[in-house]
């Protein structure tokens, strides 16, 4: 009954996508960037750096080569120190980034337990790292402004034995170093490598990369770049620390022989004809249809922009009788963790009373079902888009996914169900997922400071939480503003508060179907239990029954809010896939960190 909750709240995301009010009294928020944009190019982050570095962020012993040198290369997996110095969001941030290499590449990484070689991350001046591995332990710092999982990510691929793309020996043919508005005394950030010290993994040059420069990085005036594509179109494409780039990715597996990623066990989008290794059973009464895309029903991949491509798996609803039924089931799996998250995208285009049931099926070594457990059931609505769905199983041996169409009433169905891009995934599902419709007409038609309120969203602890989304920023023109809230629920009187130590993340979903290409972007902060409203003696994360505002609308109390009034910008939800089908989707967290506040690690070494 738990799973099927959490489903019916998806299912209303786009419903409550439409309300619309204004944004409260400027005392009950607070924003992170009340002072400014954030900006997250670590050579500006960097400025007055005292500690000895080379290319901005680079601490690297002399005669040390880790890129062409396989003495420098790592063995997984990486055991690392979280120091108590550092910020608790930056240790959460830091598992993020973790869980992000786990998911798109072979690269792991364990608790320090006494080994030569360690990552030790530490609260220095700004954000460096050493390059490789120096078999004697080394630093990574993460000081002011470096809690950004894409700065991290970087970081760790200097880790890891990779340069900044800018360094190639043939940089030349594709950038402009503009010499003139560099800072005097900063010109060696600019130096190029030969291949007898780095190698390029015989790749093309990257302008997408997460370790190239930002166009900014080491001017002198404001108004200048430093560097500029030849093409100036790809300028705007330098300096994204969102997440790994297509050839960052493809270099990192080569250069560490990654022949699958450690935590990703299936995605399908359904273009090829074997559809995944997925099966149907011969006694069904129905079957599941490799359906390619046509004006009247696009398939999610491609979103019908192709001809000869975009397909996707239907069943049709409007044949045959009630309880009709056919079974769409993956091939076997072997997990290593004891919990995943499938994602799929889907619509139901046929009847209310149709079903889209989520099935996990245990087998013992022989092929043998041990048990059958359905994990979730989506019933037919009035929404026939695209919409996303999470689905949780905690499955510790082999299994198989399935997924069941059950007709309800063919005689008044005009269309079916529909599935396409699939992901599962040993991780947990998101906390709370919002998907907004027309998003770019809500951009074009809201008044500056206007907001949209999340629906309520429940932790893992059982914290209420939302968000309020403001389309157009009143403070940052051409932003997004998101602020979080606690909200009431009705475990308030068994929970903590005030509640402190909690990591709020508030993610925009790249909808590309390839989860490792995806570029999605997230910010992160972590709450004070102790933290005072300015001028009053309340506590900013109290009980929101206590200090908060009552709303009407989920007849809930809202605490105050804390976020950015320059979250995303409008440029860039232009990129990529992140409003896919004009959908925007977010991913939000509220998860305990307390566990990272005193980390015991061996010898003292946390200090």
């Amino acid at each position: 009954m738990r799973l099927l909750g959490i489903v019916c709240s998806l299912a209303l995301l786009a419903v409550s996508s439409s309300f619309t009010i204004k944004r409260p009294a400027r005392e009950k928020s607070h924003a992170i960037d009340e002072d400014g944009l954030i900006r997250r190019d670590i050579p500006f982050i960097n400025k007055g750096l005292k500690t000895p570095v080379v290319q901005g962020d680079i601490a690297l012993p002399p005669g040390r080569n880790a890129l062409t040198d396989k003495t420098y290369r790592w063995d997984f997996p990486i055991p690392y120190i979280l120091t108590n110095a550092l910020d608790l969001n930056a240790k959460g941030v830091i598992h993020q980034a973790f869980e992000t290499y786990r998911l798109k590449s072979c690269v792991d990484f364990k608790p320090h337990e006494g080994e030569k070689s360690f990552i030790k991350f530490q609260k220095l001046d700004g954000c460096w790292s050493m390059v490789g591995d120096l078999k004697e332990g080394q630093q990574l710092s993460l000081g002011d402004g470096c809690d950004y999982k894409g700065t991290i990510m970087h970081e760790l691929l200097h880790a890891l034995g990779f340069y900044h793309e800018q360094s190639r020996s043939d940089r030349d043919d594709y950038v402009d170093i503009w010499w003139d508005q560099v800072l005097p005394g900063m010109e060696h950030n600019f130096d190029k490598y030969d291949d007898t010290f780095i190698t390029d993994q015989n790749t093309p040059y990257d302008y997408e990369s997460i370790m190239h420069y930002d166009p900014y990085s080491f001017n002198k005036d404001p108004e200048y770049p430093t560097i500029t594509a030849k093409d100036p179109e790809k300028t705007k494409l330098l300096g994204q620390y969102n997440d790994f780039s297509d050839l960052d990715l493809l270099r990192l597996n080569r250069m560490y022989n990654c022949s699958a990623p450690l935590t990703l066990l299936d995605q399908c989008a359904f273009e090829s004809t074997n559809v995944c290794g997925m099966i149907q059973n011969a006694k069904d009464t129905a079957d599941w249809t490799h359906t390619p895309s046509s004006p009247a029903s696009t398939d999610h991949t491609l979103v019908g922009q192709c001809n000869n491509a975009g397909f996707f798996m239907h069943f049709p609803t409007n044949l045959g009788i009630p309880d009709d039924s056919a079974f769409l089931e993956s091939r076997i799996l072997y997990p290593k963790r004891k919990l995943q998250c499938l994602q799929f995208f889907y619509k139901m285009t046929g009847n209310p009373k149709d079903k889209l049931v989520i099935w996990a099926k245990r087998e013992d070594p022989k092929g043998n079902t041990l048990s059958t457990t359905a994990a979730a059931t989506f019933m037919g609505d009035d929404d026939h888009s695209w919409k996303i769905a999470h689905v949780p199983f905690k499955m510790d041996g082999k299994f198989r996914y399935a997924f069941q169409g059950l007709r309800g009433d063919p005689s008044s169905s005009r269309g079916g169900i529909v599935i396409d891009d699939i992901t599962l995934a040993e991780t947990r599902c998101p906390s709370g997922v919002w998907r907004i419709a027309n998003f770019s007409q809500l951009i074009a038609t809201m008044a500056p400071g206007e907001y949209l309120q999340s629906p309520r969203f429940h932790s893992p602890e059982g914290y209420g939480f939302g968000i309020q989304l403001v389309p157009n920023s009143e403070v940052y023109r051409g932003y997004i503003g998101a602020f979080f809230h606690v909200t009431s629920w009705v475990n308030d009187h068994v929970l903590q508060w005030p509640v402190g130590n909690r990591q709020v993340t508030i993610t925009v979903m790249d909808q590309d179907p390839d989860v490792t290409r995806r570029q999605s972007f997230s910010y992160s902060f972590t709450t004070v239990e102790k933290h005072l409203v300015s001028g009053s003696n309340d506590f900013f994360w109290d009980n929101p029954a206590k200090v908060g505002t009552y709303d009407p609308s989920c007849d809930c109390y809202r605490g105050w809010t804390w976020g950015w009034n320059g979250y995303f910008s409008h440029y860039d939800l232009q990129k990529r896939s992140y409003l896919k089908n004009d959908d925007l989707i977010l991913f939000i967290e509220f998860e305990d960190l307390t566990s990272l506040v005193n980390v015991v690690q061996p010898r003292g070494d946390a200090t």
